[in-house]
């Protein structure tokens, strides 16, 4: 081989070299918030710090990391967490044509950018989950069990025994290795005993702070803490007399639910009436002819009525 050809080869293979050297070094996006310890492939990642194609990150066990990509897509990374961000690839509109990640364990919050929904995917050790223009969060346990909560858009995951869409606010489901995926359904308030660990989706239940920007308005944190009211019962009201101050031996008035029953003031004998029907006008009503306990009433002598008239005598 002549010397121009070495040098020619030596050319193009430098040439090859750099462009792998670019492509794995491919900058797919940026911390925006770092807390605690989150490391990657360089290191430890601060605010700012570059991420790149094939880099796998890490958070420690109260880390948390927030990554934008370029694409607009936002990732949040919570504490104890695995993620590798594994195919990026861009058009000339910089967005992705296809941009997946492979989360080994840990919780994530997923908020999809401007790309198309066939772009998305994320795959984890129960199977692989594809995103629909989708805001949601996931969990990947240790023993691979995966766990996802839809906010809004929607979602497929597809394992072992098929492929379950979820497609309303708040559903839910679980997926394992051997298991398959369960039927998406709204979440409950156990869910999370579902997942196998109480430090799962830290995001939806507040143990881990998010910014504004990835935040999700109207969570389903509540609505898995609501139980259904309970019935109310009735107490009785107690009837322990009481009794007037000053005076122990005289109780007070009971209450009207402890009074035993009495029949309605319809029900007393109506009072006795004259010959012609009406009902004489004593002046104490407790002398009402009838009554049991009625005395006579005294009429007045001279310089009254007459007892047997119906006129003055005068």
């Amino acid at each position: 081989m002549s010397a121009v050809s070495r040098f020619l080869a030596a050319l193009v293979a430098g040439g090859l070299m750099s462009v792998t050297a670019v492509s794995a070094a491919e900058r797919v996006g940026e911390a925006v918030v770092v807390k605690t310890t989150v490391t990657g492939g360089g290191g430890p990642i601060v605010v700012s710090s570059p991420i790149h194609r094939n880099e796998r990150i890490r958070t420690s066990d109260s880390g948390l990391g927030q990554f934008v990509f370029r694409d607009g897509t936002k990732l949040a990374v919570g504490w104890g967490s695995s993620v590798v961000i594994d195919k990026f690839v861009f058009d000339d509109s910089n967005t992705a044509k296809k941009l997946t990640i492979r989360a080994t364990k840990g919780t994530f919050r997923w908020i999809s950018g401007g790309s198309k929904s066939t772009a998305y995917e994320i795959i984890t050790p129960a199977g692989t989950l594809g995103v629909r223009g989708t805001a949601f969060d996931f969990f990947v346990g240790g023993n691979g069990v995966t766990g996802v909560v839809l906010y809004n858009g929607s979602a497929q995951f597809c394992g072992s025994n098929g492929c379950r869409t979820l497609n309303k606010r708040c559903d839910a489901i679980v997926a394992t290795r051997g298991g398959g995926v369960s039927q998406p359904e709204r979440m409950r308030a156990n869910f999370m005993n579902s997942l196998g660990s109480a430090r799962a989706l830290p995001f939806l239940t507040g143990n881990q702070q998010l910014t504004r920007s990835f935040s999700i308005s109207g969570g389903c944190a509540q609505r898995a803490s609501v139980q259904p009211p309970e019935p109310r019962v009735q107490r009785a009201r107690q009837s322990t007399p009481q009794t007037v101050p000053g005076n122990p031996d005289r109780p007070t008035r009971a209450n009207a639910t402890d009074r035993p029953d009495r029949p309605a003031t319809t029900d007393r004998p109506a009072p006795a009436r004259d010959g012609n029907g009406q009902i004489p006008d004593f002046t104490d009503t407790r002398d009402w002819p009838g009554r049991p306990d009625a005395e006579e009433p005294e009429y007045p002598g001279e310089g009254g009525y007459a007892a047997n008239s119906g006129g003055h005598d005068r």
